[in-house]
């Protein structure tokens, strides 16, 4: 493999399931064929290494020139051995990983500098998020071997910088580096940006999805004069985006962090200020009084679910986010999302990266659509 060119290795899963799974899996493949596309722009980054589980994306992808592997069939998948089998079957002295449903709005010109930037270093790491990556590009490959395989992706740059002890560059948080399709309510963000790529945009465009509230709020970011409310799992890196970049006021609810990768989730000791006050008051006075606090709600139920001991099935959680309250099985999310269409302001619901990745986004696709507004900070690269 040659030294003066960086391997870039895709790995796109594919969920079955219920609709909504079926949809976030289509919309992954359409990011990745795009990623591919973009890739192949970039003659630094080479050879370009897709594994999937997907003979139709396989099947897609056929004609192009890179190298396509699909996962054999009934083997359990495991993240990190794959990795380290696909790394040692093309002789990788360095790797950039990406997930597939990492880089929908990642350009081509930030690709070809990381591929610069891995090529002239003996020893680095890059990544969009250190504390739990949606990609990364390292050197030498051969750190990996001497340190416990990663179970997901997320733990990957952690184990490099941490316990590798490779040197660490996070690139600036922006859409382009913290977006990642993980539910539907990041379809729904895809849907308003306008830098998504070509098959991405004309996946999405066949399907029939409400945005109805992100289309009323979005607007709010840019007036001076409305306040949005965006609660859930949020970092105060986000939350700082949100102060420089909107030119809206915020009310930033951060709790349960961590509820997950901590075991707090497991052992139901996830407690929530916004889930006891849902419990004294009931869901309908909870969205009015929040409507007395801001124009626009942006809110990460699975800390409330979480709160009331609850954890409804993915198809349940996904039609939920699509606002589909009569395909909702579990009663309380049912009722909750009825309550969240029906409140007195646009009210956005779905997972983490509603409240991560998903926020830069919407602020991009906010001030694309709207030039009516000056902007007083001149946004980051990427």
């Amino acid at each position: 493999m040659s030294a003066e060119t960086l391997p870039l290795l895709i790995l796109t899963g594919i969920s079955e399931g219920s609709e909504p799974e079926r949809m976030v899996s289509s919309v992954r493949q359409a990011i990745t064929l795009d990623l591919v596309e973009r890739a192949l722009t970039v003659p630094l980054l080479r050879p370009v290494i897709v594994s999937t589980n997907s003979e139709e994306l396989a099947g897609q992808l056929s004609g192009l020139p890179i190298e396509v592997l699909v996962d054999p069939p009934g083997e359990p998948f495991h993240f990190g051995r794959r990795l380290s089998a696909l790394m040692g079957r093309y002789g990788m002295a360095r790797c950039f990983y990406m997930g597939g449903g990492a880089g929908s709005l990642f350009p081509a010109a930030a690709m070809a500098d990381v591929a610069r930037s891995m090529l002239s270093a003996d020893q680095l790491l890059i990544t969009n998020n250190f504390y739990s990556s949606d990609w990364a590009a390292f050197a030498p490959a051969s750190v990996l071997q001497d340190q416990p395989l990663p179970e997901t992706d997320n733990e990957l740059a952690w184990i490099l910088g941490e316990d590798a002890g490779l040197p660490i560059r996070e690139l600036p948080r922006t859409a382009a580096t913290q977006f990642d399709v993980d539910t539907p309510v990041d379809l729904l963000t895809l849907s308003v940006h306008p830098g998504v790529g070509r098959h991405t945009r004309a996946c999405l465009e066949g399907m029939a999805l409400d945005l109805s509230a992100i289309d009323a709020a979005l607007p709010l970011m840019l007036d001076r004069d409305a306040t949005i409310l965006v609660a859930g799992r949020v970092s105060s890196a986000t939350w700082s985006y949100m102060e420089r970049e909107t030119a809206c006021s915020t009310r930033v609810l951060s709790e349960e962090r961590g509820m997950r990768a901590s075991g707090r989730q497991a052992r139901g000791e996830v407690r929530s200020l916004l889930g006891y006050y849902l419990d004294a008051v009931g869901m309908q006075r909870l969205f009015e009084e929040l409507a007395t606090m801001a124009q626009a709600l942006f809110l990460d139920n699975r800390v409330i679910l979480a709160h009331r001991g609850l954890w409804p099935s993915a198809a349940d959680r996904f039609h939920s986010d699509l606002r589909q309250p009569a395909q909702i099985q579990d009663p309380f999310l049912r009722e909750l999302t009825e309550a969240a269409m029906a409140a007195p302001m646009p009210v956005v619901m779905g997972g983490h990266s509603l409240v991560a990745g998903g926020m830069y986004a919407l602020i991009e696709a906010a001030w694309a659509w709207g030039h009516d507004v000056p902007r007083h900070v001149v946004p980051e690269s990427y």
